[in-house]
């Protein structure tokens, strides 16, 4: 590969090519306005494709009630200092039908004409049947009508809050309102400015495992469908039959998918853009939890496999992470983050030590990222978020959607091919304030709370914020930055031949173009790469002089 030359006028080159095939496939083309954004996947590896091109949602979502237009100038400086290139908006059902019949998209355009006047790309979330497990967004005539529009019952054969999966009347009015709204945006935003939407918002109930209807009843009894068999692998049977303890988790989890899948197939056939689902997690991703006890029916990891065989429509389940634990998030990404679904983030704590998962997430190929809450509506979910958007808290995530944000093709490309890799800091003393990464032919370690000069041991730092990502772009060569953080790299285990730094090359990208700003060598490598808060972006080559 050819590296810059040393004049001083060698200061900008271009991208070195990915792999072939993945060249082919995710190519940033000139691409027409109206190419519709959709997910490709390759290998296990995917790539949100917006304009042609593979995109990194670098997103924040707004509070729940700051989608009315009075609100919205209260969002706009916030995604502006966030240099967030995404924002998630409810658009609830109550808003759009508040009669039957009668719609109303006025909230709609207006989210359409400010996002474009500043420069954002949306991602909508339809508040229906499920907001958090309620129908608290349906509107009066659907949740007050519990004859029409039936709710749940549970075990003792009580109403239950939630509206009940098995209501074809419920079914119906969701779709047909869901319909209309995808119609209005086919007719309102034909250059796409929403990239993608999230169908029902954290599906699921609380204090009941399942549905226990008349009908519930009679299906639980009967055989499980020929779809989730097979995606398990297993013969005809009964729920209880075939999956024991976790028979009414599967069934209601089938039952809320198959619903969801079919408001969102209806919807597809309207403007095809990408649709998914969230979860509401249970606390724990490495312990079995009792299903009255987090949101069953959801998807949850436990029935990742269950959604994929009842809801084939559906693009993609995210996780919505507030555990801050850095061994329970790193497990819930790896439980996302899977070769037949991509790892989106869309929900995630905004309270600063959030920020740094930022980095182990796009490390493991995520096509994006969205801390919630962020506006200036003065509202705070604490203790799930932080106490408040003060300016340290801001910038631990405006900094790095600022250093992504002009090479967010770039790497969108690279974790389109699988060469990414990513460390955010732990706080468990006994990992040594440690990361390694294998990058295959090598290793890196990434370390934290150390000066950038010495050999003092890791620390952590005053509180956890470091991060670094690490991407592929050719033989020996890689793209890697971070804050807070040190990365070292070696050979991998068996591998003696002696490592170097070829050249070490700080700069930028713009459009696409590396520009070069100066090389790093002496004290700025002879221990490690040290990342400080500074916005730096380096391009590394590693070489052996035998």
């Amino acid at each position: 590969m050819h590296w810059i030359g040393r004049r001083a006028e060698d200061k900008v080159r271009k991208v070195p090519r990915l792999a072939l095939a993945v060249a082919m496939l995710f190519a940033a083309t000139a691409a027409p306005a109206e190419e519709l954004p959709r997910l490709e996947s390759r290998d296990g590896h995917h790539a949100l494709i917006v304009d042609g091109a593979p995109f990194l949602v670098l997103g924040a979502q707004v509070n729940n009630s700051s989608a009315w237009p009075a609100m919205l100038p209260k969002v706009w400086p916030m995604m502006n200092r966030l240099h967030a290139n995404t924002v998630q908006v409810p658009i609830a059902w109550e808003q759009i039908e508040p009669e039957e019949g009668k719609f109303d998209f006025s909230f709609l355009d207006q989210l359409l004409r400010e996002a474009r006047a500043n420069d954002k790309r949306l991602i909508l979330l339809w508040f229906a049947t499920w907001k958090n497990t309620a129908p608290a967004y349906a509107p009066a005539w659907v949740k007050l009508d519990n004859k029409r529009f039936p709710r749940m019952l549970n075990a003792k054969g009580e109403t239950h809050y939630a509206l009940s999966p098995f209501a074809t009347s419920t079914l119906e009015a969701d779709t047909r309102a869901f319909v209309r709204l995808m119609e209005h945006l086919k007719t309102a935003d034909p250059q796409n400015t929403v990239i993608t939407v999230q169908v029902q918002n954290e599906a699921g109930t609380y204090g009941s495992a399942r549905d226990h209807s008349p009908e519930a009843n009679r299906l639980f009894a009967g055989p499980v469908p020929e779809a989730v068999r097979k995606r398990f692998g297993k013969g005809p049977g009964s729920w209880t039959a075939l999956f024991g303890r976790d028979a009414e988790l599967y069934f209601h989890s089938w039952a809320v998918a198959s619903y969801i899948d079919k408001v969102a197939a209806a919807g597809k056939k309207v403007k095809p853009l990408p649709m998914y689902v969230n979860a509401a997690l249970p606390s724990d991703p490495f312990v079995w939890q009792d299903p009255n006890t987090y949101a069953s029916g959801g998807p949850a990891p436990a029935v990742i496999d269950v959604y994929k065989a009842a809801a084939p429509n559906l693009d993609w389940l995210s996780p919505d992470i507030y555990n801050p634990d850095h061994k329970a998030y790193l497990g819930f990404l790896g439980q996302y983050a899977r070769k037949d679904n991509p790892l989106f983030v869309a929900e995630t704590g905004n309270a600063r030590h959030y920020a740094r998962y930022f980095f182990a997430a796009i490390g493991r190929g995520a096509i994006g990222f969205s801390p919630f809450g962020m506006d200036e509506t003065d509202y705070f979910n604490f203790p799930l978020g932080a106490k408040a958007l003060d300016e340290a808290t801001v910038a631990a995530f405006a900094r790095n959607y600022e250093l992504f944000a002009p090479m967010q093709r770039v790497w969108a490309k690279a974790a389109a091919a699988g060469k990414v890799w990513g460390a955010a800091e732990p706080t468990d003393p006994a990992a040594k304030f440690a990361q390694v990464l294998n990058l295959g032919r090598y290793t890196a370690t990434v370390t934290f709370g150390r000066p950038q000069f010495g050999v003092d041991p890791p620390k952590g730092n005053p509180s956890p914020s470091g991060g670094v990502a690490v991407a592929e772009l050719g033989p020996d060569e890689y793209l890697v930055t971070g804050f807070d953080a040190r990365i070292e790299f070696a050979r991998a285990e068996g591998d003696k031949r002696p490592l170097l730094f070829d050249r070490v090359e700080e700069g930028h990208y713009d459009k696409g173009q590396w520009v070069f700003l100066r090389r790093w060598n002496g004290d700025q490598i002879d221990y490690g790469l040290n990342f400080t808060g500074a916005r730096q972006v380096l391009r590394v080559k590693l070489a052996t002089y035998r």
